[in-house]
């Protein structure tokens, strides 16, 4: 059975434009709209092996595009680093710029 690797929904969300129009319609009616391959098959004219190897990749495109650019895990990272910042305890004139520089990391992510 294809199993659904939830994982890729944050790369979908990062790199999708750079997926085809039909395979972006895959991923979002597989994964978004929680249609089986045989629906995505009826709705898009093409074999439901057609939709599973499409599918598949797309996910290897997804991960590759990762793999090379990397944009996940540096925000992902950005993000732990914001909480830290949000954590240190500073002085009244030290909190404004600490804020501001959170509020800058925050509009990047």
């Amino acid at each position: 059975m294809f199993e659904k690797d939830l994982s890729l929904i944050s790369l979908f969300d990062i790199y999708g434009a750079m997926l085809s129009e039909q395979k972006q319609k895959m991923f979002e009616l597989y994964y978004g709209d929680d249609l089986s391959l045989s629906e995505i098959a009826d709705e898009m004219d093409i074999s439901r092996q057609g939709v599973r190897e499409n599918l598949k990749k797309c996910e290897e495109q997804l991960s590759e595009f990762e793999e090379k650019l990397g944009f996940l895990k540096k925000t992902t990272q950005i993000r732990a680093a914001i909480e830290t910042l949000k954590d240190i305890k500073t002085d009244d004139g030290e909190k404004k710029r600490m804020d501001s520089v959170i509020e800058s990391l925050s509009s990047i992510v």
